[in-house]
């Protein structure tokens, strides 16, 4: 039996109503546990450590599902001053609902194929039992069909999106869900014990997370910081607003007043989840289908070189082995190494995006695919295909004195640092060629 449902079958009865958390891991400003809240008495909240997505993770020391388990045990305290729980179950969600019988479910959209499946199989689920299924939007500001074209048709491309995105928002898309005004909706019950790590099969891990702020320093000089790895010039909130423990309102209208370079970041995000929405064939093929002609490499061997830090260009290495030993890339250096990896290795993006899905703590679906496409430039508004970012130009321009390039690379001009793995010119004419010849 999934761990904690027979206490939840317990608990639950047919006047229950069930908030169910998944990428809004907090009580504050949170749209679906509002509308739950205002609308009803009786609310308790609920997780399930999905096991048709953690049974894929090979890592059992997953930062990630370490990240969702601290946040679980945030919440809980908050719930319990409440007097009231957080019941964490562990298994496959629609079996798990099989064996529920709540008044109704409530919860937050979530924009990936599988979730979309999943939900749409929940949905049928409840409401042939009378449950009824509700959700709404709180990951993103605007969501599907909500920024258009004139003719109704989604944009591909950024800027237009943008610009779009700006004039359609007002003070309603921004305003804050005062939760905190129905907390006595929570229904009065014992606490309820999350289960460990081990209990769901991964392992206990000492790890330092971002800190859930909003760093107003750092959104002061974005624009001008941001693409120099080597300085704290990015928040690394992207984690937080994974898995939805800062809400995107809040961290909006701080974009607004303080800096629009950060405010397109946001935007992208938005940019990416409708492009998700809209064309989910992205998940597994090019967005423009002529580029699934083209012949990669697929080099193994330099795969793995790639992959460990291993390639001889030390801000493609220093890259990855801040990914490997961190979760965390700097995001300039996200756009080097993915074009090198498709471009001067002529590897596969497809292998790269898996790569990343695997080690990123801040992985995304939508932005993850939408990055790699750009890269490989068979993504919606990508870069041309002609274009091949030169590693040590990008050095010279971004991290001139070395700093972030030695903190991670420090054998860096002894013999035991690798010789480049390809040379930029050769691979630049031999990507160029495929490219022409795969779109003739």
């Amino acid at each position: 039996m999934p761990f904690n449902l027979e206490i939840a079958q317990k608990v639950i009865d047919s006047q229950t109503i069930l908030f169910w958390f998944r990428r809004d891991l907090r009580l504050q400003d949170n749209a679906g546990l509002y509308h739950a809240l205002k609308e009803n008495k009786s609310v308790i909240p609920i997780f399930i450590f999905d096991t048709q997505i953690l049974d894929k993770l090979e890592d059992k020391t997953d930062l990630r599902v370490a990240f969702i388990h601290e946040s679980l045990s945030r919440m809980q305290t908050q719930l319990e001053e409440l007097n009231s729980s957080l019941i964490v179950m562990h298994g496959n969600p629609l079996k798990i609902f099989k064996e529920l019988n709540p008044k109704a479910v409530y919860t937050n959209h979530d924009y990936e194929p599988y979730a979309i499946a999943r939900d749409e199989q929940v949905k049928k689920l409840l409401e042939a039992k009378g449950c009824i299924f509700k959700t709404f939007k709180d990951q993103v500001t605007f969501e599907k069909t909500e920024v258009t074209k004139d003719d109704g048709k989604p944009y591909t491309v950024f800027t237009p999106y943008s610009r779009k995105w700006k004039s359609t928002l007002n003070k309603f898309y921004l305003k804050s869900y005062s939760t905190e005004k129905y907390f006595n909706s929570f229904k009065k019950i014992a606490s309820v014990k999350i289960p460990s790590l081990k209990e769901i099969g991964f392992q206990e891990t000492v790890f330092q997370f971002p800190e859930r702020v909003v760093k107003q320093s750092i959104i002061d000089q974005y624009d001008k910081q941001r693409n120099f790895p080597a300085i704290a010039g990015t928040t690394k909130l992207s984690v937080h607003l994974r898995f939805g423990t800062v809400s995107i309102r809040k961290l909006a209208l701080v974009a607004l007043k303080k800096n629009e370079t950060w405010l397109n970041e946001l935007i992208w995000r938005d940019f990416y989840h409708m492009i998700l929405w809209h064309f989910p064939h992205i998940e597994t093929k090019s967005f423009k289908p002529a580029y699934d002609k083209i012949e990669w490499r697929n080099n193994e061997k330099e795969f793995n070189a790639w992959c460990s830090g291993q390639t001889g260009y030390p801000i493609v290495d220093a890259g990855m082995r801040e990914l490997n030993s961190t979760g965390f890339m700097h995001n300039r250096v996200r756009m080097i190494v993915a074009s090198f990896l498709t471009k001067h290795l002529l590897i596969d993006w497809r292998w790269g995006e898996a790569y990343f899905a695997k080690k990123l703590l801040d992985f995304d679906l939508a932005a993850n695919n939408g990055g790699w496409q750009w890269a490989a430039s068979s993504g919606c508004d990508a870069a041309p295909y002609f274009r091949v970012f030169n590693p040590e130009l990008q050095t010279e321009k971004f991290d001139p004195k070395l700093e972030y390039i030695k903190k991670w690379v420090p054998e860096l001009g002894t013999p035991i640092y690798p010789k480049p793995i390809v040379e930029h010119k050769f691979a630049r004419e031999r990507v160029l060629k495929t490219y022409k010849e795969a779109l003739q």
